[in-house]
């Protein structure tokens, strides 16, 4: 008992002492290249950029963690230890949010670990119904069979049977072209199975290798903002890069941590979004960074990236 007591204090220092390094990193400024720009639509801020002038591979796309948990499980029971969006995949849309992280089960739910939650053609509709709103933004929808699940059997045709010429086929050309250049069509639609085959190379969905990450499990904030920055500088330039990588500005809660909630413990870095772009520049990756995701997406979130990008059209970043 005492050991386990002083284990959970020596926890609460170390937290603490990592919360100031990241306040203290502020004081050396979050401003960048863009980012005090502000779209005046979010819901259509890659048309508001031009679509002609808009290479893929210059976009900064603001991404949501385990997009589709706004409903898992029971409401102030077991929802707080799965859910990572308040929002419908629609309204994560509507505000900015250009990749989704979707996570299913044998049946084609959606889940979060053991937490199952609504059926994966919500999500579908969502994104369709978004695409049918706006005429120029093209959202990159990752699915992925969840840890501890068994494959969806036939999901790879349910996919393209759903989404049909609304898919850009798996292309690495795709990376140099304008967003111009690869309408109609409007998703990159990446399929990771555990064990069925994964989508063939040149066709409609894209294989789990155009969609990298270096994910670690920590609810240390100061751990995670440095291991995201580690990584990042190892990949290469995005404008040489034939795959997309992405930076997760997220903690989450570990079995040994007594807060097992998820909202108070990604709070911790949540804030730090904007200090980690201008951190980016400080130490010269900033020409590395592509996909940014978080938990509990705001418009803030979505602003920096969005500004970064307008930099990047513009040619000052």
């Amino acid at each position: 008992m005492g050991s386990a007591v002083a284990t959970q204090i020596e926890r609460r220092n170390t937290l603490e002492i990592q919360n100031r390094s990241l306040s203290d990193l502020k004081l050396y400024g979050q401003d960048f290249p863009g980012s005090r720009y502000h779209p005046r639509d979010r819901k259509n801020w890659m048309s508001t950029l031009n679509p002609k002038n808009l290479h893929i591979y210059k976009i900064v796309w603001p991404g949501t963690h385990d997009s589709a948990t706004n409903k898992i499980g029971v409401p102030f029971i077991s929802r707080p230890f799965a859910q990572c969006q308040t929002l419908s995949v629609h309204e994560q849309l509507v505000m900015g949010t250009r990749v989704l992280d979707i996570r299913v089960e044998e049946n084609g739910n959606v889940c979060h670990g053991i937490l199952i939650t609504y059926g994966i053609q919500v999500v579908m509709d969502d994104v369709k119904r978004f695409l049918s709103e706006t005429k120029s933004e093209i959202i990159i929808l990752e699915l992925r069979t969840e840890i501890g699940h068994r494959d969806p059997p036939g999901f790879d045709k349910y996919l393209v049977d759903q989404l049909g010429e609304l898919l850009i086929h798996q292309d690495d050309n795709v990376f140099k072209k304008t967003i111009a250049e690869v309408l109609p069509r409007r998703i990159i639609c990446v399929w990771r199975p555990r064990k069925l085959s994964s989508p063939e190379r040149g066709g409609a969905l894209w294989s789990a290798g155009y969609l990298k990450d270096d994910w670690i499990n920590t609810d240390l904030p100061s751990t995670k903002f440095e291991s995201n920055m580690k990584h990042l500088k190892e990949q290469a330039p995005v404008a040489s890069r034939k795959y997309f990588y992405r930076v997760e500005n997220t903690v989450t809660p570990v079995p040994d941590n007594p807060v097992l909630h998820v909202k108070p413990v990604t709070k911790r870095i949540h804030r730090y979004a904007r200090l980690f772009i201008a951190q980016c520049f400080s130490q010269g990756c900033d020409d590395r960074l592509q996909i940014f995701s978080t938990d509990f997406i705001d418009q803030d979130f979505v602003d920096a990236c969005v500004g970064l990008t307008h930099a990047r059209i513009q040619g000052i970043a």
